[in-house]
């Protein structure tokens, strides 16, 4: 993967083509053979001189990597569900096989999911 100068004057010099084919000719591709976008645009946007967080070595050395997050947005899929997610189901201590019973607040539209104890039916 080049960088500096060298990712200038290659970037440059391949800048008739397409996007993907830049990064590809500067080395920004994965072992599985995937283009490097965001490593590529950062590596342009150091070597053109702007300070860049270097966001893998913070996360690295921190141990506070974060992973995939959960961004509070659901939709209803084509068949009528609405999935929550694990990483909410997560959160929340759930475990397979829980089942609850919904409500719905007619004032604001909110769910409430209720806990159910084996024997209720």
């Amino acid at each position: 993967m080049l960088e500096g100068k060298a990712l200038l004057d290659r970037a440059r010099a391949l800048s008739n083509r397409p996007e993907d084919e830049i990064a590809r000719g500067c080395g920004y591709v994965g072992p599985s053979g995937r283009v490097l976008k965001k490593s590529f645009y950062r590596a342009l946007v150091a070597a053109k001189g702007y300070p860049v967080p270097n966001s893998v070595s913070r996360t690295a050395s921190s141990g506070q990597g974060k992973g995939r997050q959960a961004d509070f947005r659901t939709r209803v899929h084509g068949n009528g569900n609405l999935l929550i997610g694990h990483a909410y189901t997560r959160r929340l201590g759930l475990e397979p096989g829980q089942e609850f019973r919904i409500e719905i607040n007619p004032d604001n539209g909110s769910i409430s999911l209720l806990p159910l104890e084996p024997e209720d039916p």
